[in-house]
């Protein structure tokens, strides 16, 4: 990609009102057309590759709330928000850096989509769906041991963060891994970063294959690793504070985020959401029980 300019909030929201960029359907035109287009990017158990994942069927209850057809679209995370919203960008510290068109492919994009200060002046998120953080991981052989809690995680991160002077972390660029994110660069630590074509459930793999001593990892992708490469990885401990992922939007369809919302709200009160959760995160709780009280709403 083609850098074009960077650019502030306030800018950024007169620059997607310009003339001749490409507009998107909301709820009306959504409901008219009869389908809902689901961005999606395979990863952890929220979208498999499969035909099914937590979002996956998130959102195609949604479809049938609205009474539409579902219709998946994959993309990756080079593409998505460009997919989304038909406008690439890419991060600029806590705004976007805007880049070239790309004709919009769908309607929504959830897939374990972390908010961050500088995706929201790209889209608009719905209600958080899931909470998350970045682990540091390192191989069940590696010579770092694990922090021991101190009762705070602002403390705990600090510990992991003295540990990993001299150690090379895995990292990539543009996504919640991004090292720039947490001022690794401040940490003494020797920052690799990944090929941007890298997906982040490869990371893991990467780890293993000893492509760093160590790698960040979100917290639902790291409960998937634990479980697939079992006794092959370990977690040092965090690096960032708590973080929530939650299904992304167009700023130009309000009414579609509206009606998200309303339905995410509904499906949280009956409990099938947290069920929807159970049957994908079943570990989840054991982390942040918190997150999913009924009392949220």
């Amino acid at each position: 990609m083609v850098r074009s300019f960077s650019i502030r909030a306030l800018a950024l929201f007169f620059l997607l009102a310009l003339p001749g960029l490409a507009w998107a359907h909301d709820l009306d035109s959504i409901l008219e057309a009869g389908v809902l287009r689901h961005l999606g990017i395979p990863y952890a158990n929220f979208v498999t590759g499969s035909g099914d994942g937590l979002d996956v069927e998130l959102v195609q209850g949604f479809a049938d709330h609205l009474g539409v057809d579902y219709e998946f679209v994959e993309t990756d995370w080079e593409n998505a928000f460009g997919d989304l919203t038909g406008r690439h960008a890419e991060r600029d510290g806590d705004v976007a850096a805007l880049l070239e068109e790309t004709p919009i492919r769908g309607d929504i994009l959830a897939n374990g989509v972390t908010i961050l200060p500088w995706r929201t002046h790209i889209v608009e998120f719905s209600t958080p769906t899931f909470p998350s953080g970045i682990w540091l991981m390192a191989r069940a052989d590696s010579p770092l041991h694990p922090i021991r809690p101190a009762g705070a995680l602002s403390k705990d991160i600090v510990q992991v963060r003295q540990l990993i002077k001299g150690v090379s972390v895995l990292a990539l660029e543009n996504t919640c891994l991004d090292p720039g994110l947490y001022r690794l660069d401040q940490t003494g630590a020797e920052i690799r970063l990944a090929n941007r074509t890298v997906q982040l459930n490869e990371m893991a793999p990467a780890l293993l294959n000893r492509e760093a001593e160590t790698t960040l990892l979100d917290v639902p992708d790291a409960l998937i690793a634990l479980n697939r490469w079992p006794g092959g990885l370990k977690v040092i401990g965090p690096i960032s504070e708590k973080q929530q992922m939650a299904a992304a939007f167009r700023k130009t369809s309000p009414d579609l985020l509206a009606a998200f919302n309303s339905y995410f709200d509904e499906i949280w009160r009956d409990g099938s959401y947290v069920r929807m959760v159970q049957r994908y995160y079943p570990e989840v709780f054991d982390h942040y029980s918190g997150f999913f009280e009924a009392s949220r709403f």
